[in-house]
């Protein structure tokens, strides 16, 4: 027996680990992007912070630790995801989705139990980072997503009914009891002016991003509303002292019998802030052109922001979508518009903490209750839940679980029956036919198509959320190809994701200039496209066929016109 081989296998691990962690860390290239633009960038980081302010105030209110906790959130977050993490784009800061899961732990263990859960997510984000993790979390369902989306909406909403009633103290162990005491107190005692300055500040916010995108309405509304509190008695209760600077590093410590309860949480803050900043690079990337974000470093720069932030006061934080959409329709370019967004609002700290701290509670109600609304993506539910049976169920449990229980939860919950449901799928269309091979195969005549730079490809079996991104890879892996031919008559199983996939992979080709035609599609599956509004455009060229002859003959049609325009080009008739 050899008693130094535990001892070689875990050196071993270190190495592998530093070598890992190298590989994490910002590079050369992330400096030379920083140079491209600076000027559109430092442009779209004050956007962005415009946006961001009473954002940040709201959040940090929703999660019970105070404004200035989303304040510090946003400043320190931002700076530290930015240059850590894994996208050029991302903005990162208080999100509602974490202030619904730290609500229960700032009442049970106080601020104190936030910095721990906080400093543990990080450290579990950093380590599913040197493992690899990232990749892997792409593969959560759509019907997931969705329907989680909509029950942190809700959510929020029912936290904010309270502070939009003018009610201080209301009772109860879940939102939905808090909110419904709340509304008791007000039917017994009300007060106009809360819920007329919440739905006025909301429904501003709401109509003015119709007729003027660009005016940060929300932060023209709590201006606006906090300057007539002052001029005149509104009854309104104002947002409370703010520190007139970011505390120093500090850290707080709850007894050790209370860190096993607050490992669950830990790992629900961990899971969430890596699922919301992953999905929310991916929207980064289909918003911008050439940009590809790295997952494993996304988790690790954020798993660092979390393991600082709560050392300034502030809550556990993840990318937020709206923010981060803002920054790219802005001009962005680089990791300086994050930055530089953190640094505008470490000024508005400096520089204006007397007069954020008159900001009615009221007033950022009503901005929660707009981004709640934005949040929900009606079009989508509804053809996610018109698309089949399974992801209706899915979509609908994940959003009752998520309002009656809690987040964790629901996506565990949502994430279990797709899962028994796709394996069900594939159980059903599992077959083992003896198929002779007739004339109507053309595999042969396939192979021969490569000389003609047109490829075919038959999909076979379920086309779901687990083997969708594998068709991605494969389909936009192909090289020397003008035509590419789809034959779908084969598919047994098609979902939402599933379709997603296959629009990305069509699009992706596309913009190769490659021709995507598509043959054999079965009724129920065309269904399932047009209610996504997959390949409308290739309906609209007419580039799908109901077999794939005539799919062949229409490729080679194309490339004969193709060549012909070329030699027309190059060689023009005399006149």
């Amino acid at each position: 027996m050899n008693i130094s081989s535990p001892y070689r296998t875990a050196k071993g691990v270190v190495r592998q680990s530093r070598v890992r962690l190298a590989e994490l860390l910002p590079g050369s290239a992330d400096l030379v992007a920083v140079g491209r633009d600076p000027r559109r960038d430092l442009i779209a980081g004050l956007t962005v912070a415009i946006v961001a302010l009473p954002l940040a105030l709201a959040f940090g209110v929703a999660s019970g630790l105070g404004a200035q906790a989303g304040l510090a959130t946003a400043v320190v977050a931002g700076i530290v995801a930015a240059v850590f993490g894994g996208s050029n784009l991302q903005i990162s800061g208080p999100t509602g989705a974490m202030a619904v899961v730290l609500v229960p732990v700032v009442h049970q263990y106080g601020p104190s139990g936030v910095l721990m859960v906080g400093s543990i997510a990080g450290l579990v984000l950093i380590a599913s980072a040197i493992a690899g993790v990232g990749q892997y979390m792409r593969y959560l369902p759509v019907s997931v997503i969705e329907g989680f989306t909509a029950g942190i909406a809700v959510v929020i909403v029912l936290q904010q009914v309270p502070a939009a009633l003018g009610i201080a103290n209301p009772s109860g162990e879940k939102v939905w009891a808090i909110a419904a005491d709340a509304v008791g107190h007000y039917v017994r005692d009300p007060h106009v002016a809360p819920p007329v300055v919440a739905l006025s500040v909301a429904a501003l916010m709401l109509g003015g991003a119709r007729w003027r995108p660009g005016v940060p309405f929300s932060l023209l509304g709590i201006a606006a509303v906090t300057l007539l509190a002052r001029l005149f008695d509104l009854g309104l209760a104002p947002l409370g002292h703010l520190p007139a600077s970011l505390p120093a590093p500090s850290l707080g410590f709850v007894d050790l019998g209370a860190i096993g309860a607050l490992m669950m949480s830990a790992f629900a803050v961990a899971a969430l802030a890596g699922l919301e900043s992953l999905l929310c690079a991916t929207v980064a990337d289909g918003m911008s052109v050439g940009e590809q974000h790295d997952p494993d470093r996304e988790l690790f720069g954020q798993g660092l922001a979390n393991v600082v932030v709560p050392m300034f006061g502030g809550v556990p934080a993840t990318a937020a979508i709206a923010r981060t959409a803002v920054n790219v329709r802005a001009g962005a370019r680089s990791r300086l518009a994050a930055v530089s967004h953190s640094m505008i609002l470490l000024g508005v700290i400096f520089a204006a903490a007397p007069l954020v701290s008159d900001i009615p509670l009221a007033a950022l109600a009503g901005v929660l209750f707009a981004t709640c609304v934005r949040m929900v993506e009606a079009g989508s539910l509804r053809t996610l839940i018109r698309a089949t049976r399974a992801d209706a169920l899915i979509v609908i449990l994940t959003f009752t679980v998520t309002v009656a229980v809690d987040l964790v939860t629901a996506v565990g919950v949502g994430v279990g029956v797709a899962v028994v449901l796709a394996l069900r799928a594939v159980a059903r269309s599992a077959r083992l036919d003896k198929v002779p091979l007739e004339a109507g195969d053309h595999t042969a005549e396939e192979h021969a198509l490569l000389s003609e730079h047109i490829v075919a490809y038959r999909l076979d079996g379920p086309l779901f959320f687990a083997a969708a991104h594998r068709l991605l890879i494969e389909l936009t892996d192909v090289t020397d190809v003008q035509v590419v031919i789809l034959r779908m008559s084969r598919i047994t199983t098609m979902d939402a994701t599933g379709a997603h996939v296959l629009g990305d992979a069509i699009t992706k080709l596309e913009h190769r200039g490659i021709t995507v035609i598509l043959s054999g599609i079965t009724p129920g599956h065309d269904d399932v496209l047009a209610l996504l509004g997959i390949a409308d455009q290739l309906r609209a060229d007419g580039l799908i066929f109901p077999d794939t002859p005539t799919a062949i003959t229409h490729a080679r049609s194309l490339l004969t016109k193709t060549t012909t325009s070329q030699h027309d080009a190059t060689h023009p008739r005399p006149k």
